[in-house]
């Protein structure tokens, strides 16, 4: 037997989405139901373990086998759920089945551009009439042979399953603490507004708005750029301070401690926390249950003083050291990762990963010149644009501020509006200076500018031609009327599902593909452009130069990565400067690509 097509049935009391799959075939309510399965494709075949059938030994075989490949639609659901039932049978001795050997359909429809579901790709394909889950994933295997996902991709697959089940181990005692001091911070801050306001119920926002009005504001929302907003304009201390407290009271990222009570498992930790292939665009690596890739950033003075703090359970001192608590607890969330007794987090991260890529991809020669030196990206970019010396805490250092800005709002094309939403009046950019801040950018960027008109020509012809068109290290070409891919150096390739020119109303050819509408969420009609594109680009060579770096680590006991960041449980003997060698190593196909590293060690998880 070669492969194997697998679907389960299971039943548990535990919510899936809010426990995560690993606790949810933990717990004692867990049943697995059915068992379905093709043999090379061939017959369906049902086993009804409910109702005491057993399944052939020659099955059990193949799935315990890493040289026969198991393909399922959710291939970890079902590995995790499947390691649990044969742990309670004694056929398996380690905690899970290897994950080498197991395939993944969810894989190859992301890698070609669709959402994680088997329903989209049935509409894109479009087939139906299919008895069993089993007989459309075969079906979809057939019609994508001829569409290969690199075995790279496979390998790094496997590896991301192997992080999944290590997990990261969770201060539990912390996580209740912090729950604790929130609950009984969210009491003290509705008896606050209560005494403000007179409002029997001043969280409602019905209530609030009525209010306000009695103060003569009127406001369609209370998000937090409207109440942000009101603050900043009104001149009544008292409003400003009600509304403070209503700012501090919606803050939901308080609720990661409450996902960490509900994921982490019986041995204190927390696993399957990160997506493979969840940005379809780029193929980056998304988040779920706990959500690693929206943690709130730290800016404590003293974080080891405050989770101590924290730690102690003792309201009071919290209430007395921090003025806002819950902003204390959310900038703290972090550090409730924690690693196994004997052990230490090595935190590394790819420093200014996207600016070096665009710069090495374009060709803009001073950028290159600004990293060979290890010299400051945003001093550098500023200095460029306003004609004098910026130097980080030195002379013009307040410019670097404002060449932050403009880099991380400037490079995919953003202009004013863009600007503007990256924070630009904070940075001490003025709403007169943007357009010429604008146009002093791609001035001091020319190569990175033609980059995006060359990205997008490239595309427009591909589309047209059928043919493969280079842009410097870059490959753009089309399968039949199927796919756009743009091959990266990697030789990983980027898809775009039905790919066809539109005129605008200008008379200019748009490209357009089907995918993910990033507003309403819905599969449909997307259109792009060569900024865009470049944007997926770089995000899509960060995203390889990540898995480089985790493959070459494989043998560290790696726990999470988030973003451009890789922790690492490690021994305390473990040298923090052979990580980032080996983090620096150059990929052989990024050649003339300079890249660099920050790394620390600490007892918790935290930015450095």
């Amino acid at each position: 037997m070669k492969e194997i097509f697998l679907h389960i049935e299971t039943s548990c009391t535990l919510d899936i989405k809010r426990s995560g799959v690993y606790r949810y075939a933990q717990h004692m309510s867990f049943r697995l139901l059915r068992l379905s399965y093709s043999v090379e494709g061939g017959p369906v075949c049902v086993v009804d373990l409910e109702h005491g059938h057993g399944i052939p030994d020659e099955i059990i075989s193949a799935i315990t086998d890493n040289f026969v490949r198991k393909w399922a639609f959710d291939a970890h659901f079902m590995r995790v759920c499947l390691s649990q039932w044969f742990r309670s049978k004694s056929l398996i001795a380690d905690e899970f089945l290897d994950p080498y050997g197991w395939y993944c359909f969810k894989v190859i429809t992301a890698y070609f551009g669709f959402s994680l579901s088997l329903e989209d790709v049935e509409k894109f394909r479009r087939t139906g009439g299919y008895k069993s889950p089993i007989e459309l994933e075969v079906d979809i295997q057939r019609k994508f042979k001829g569409y290969n996902v690199p075995q790279s991709i496979w390998k790094e697959y496997h590896l991301d399953q192997e992080i999944n089940d290590r997990g990261v181990r969770v201060d539990m005692d912390f996580v209740y603490n912090a729950i604790e001091i929130d609950d009984m911070t969210r009491s003290d801050i509705l008896a606050q507004m209560k005494a403000l306001t007179g409002l029997s119920h001043p969280n409602l926002p019905a209530q609030m708005k009525r209010w306000l009005t009695s103060y003569g504001i009127n406001t369609a929302s209370l998000d937090k750029a409207a109440v942000t907003d009101i603050i900043r304009k009104s001149e009544n201390p008292q409003v400003r301070q009600v509304l403070s407290l209503w700012q501090s009271l919606k803050k939901t990222s308080i609720g990661k401690y409450n996902a960490m009570n509900n994921y982490v498992c019986s041995d204190g930790r927390a696993r399957g926390m990160f997506r493979f292939y969840g940005a379809l665009r780029t193929g980056r690596w998304s988040s779920k249950g706990i959500q690693l890739h929206n943690l709130p950033q730290n800016y404590i003075s003293n974080i080891e003083l405050a989770r101590r703090i924290v730690a102690s359970g003792d309201f009071n001192i919290v209430k007395s050291q921090y003025n806002d608590v819950r902003a204390t607890l959310s900038q703290l969330i972090r550090t409730a990762f924690i690693p196994a007794k004997g052990y230490i987090l090595i935190i590394a991260d790819f420093s200014a990963i996207e600016a070096r890529v665009i710069a090495w991809l374009a060709g803009e020669t001073w950028r290159l010149r600004v990293f060979a030196n290890n010299e400051d990206i945003y001093c550098a970019s500023a200095s460029k644009m306003f004609g004098v010396p910026v130097v980080k805490n030195g002379v013009n250092g307040h410019l670097r501020a404002k060449g932050k800005v403009v880099e991380l709002a400037l490079g995919y094309g953003g202009s004013v509006n863009a600007l503007a939403a990256m924070g630009a009046a904070d940075a001490g950019i003025t709403s007169n200076e943007l357009p010429n801040i604008v146009k002093a950018w791609r001035d001091s960027n020319p190569c990175i500018v033609k980059f995006w008109d060359d990205v997008e020509n490239a595309a427009v012809k591909a589309i047209h031609s059928r043919l493969t068109h280079t842009v410097r290290n870059i490959k753009v070409h089309c399968k039949d009327d199927s796919f756009m891919f743009i091959e990266l150096p990697s030789g990983r390739c980027l898809s775009y599902p039905k790919p066809e020119l539109r005129k605008s109303l200008s008379g200019s050819l748009e490209i357009n593909y089907k995918g993910l509408d990033s507003r309403t969420k819905q599969w449909g009609n997307v259109r792009t452009y060569g900024a865009k594109l470049v944007e997926n680009i770089v995000q899509g060579i960060s995203r390889d130069i990540l898995a480089n770096a985790m493959n070459n680590l494989k043998d560290y006991r790696i726990v999470m990565h988030v973003h451009d960041e890789i922790v690492i449980e490690a021994k305390s003997n473990v040298n923090i400067s052979d990580v980032t060698d080996v983090m620096k190593q150059t990929p052989s196909w990024a050649k003339g690509l300079k890249l660099d590293v920050e790394a620390f060690a600490s007892s918790f998880y935290r930015k450095g």
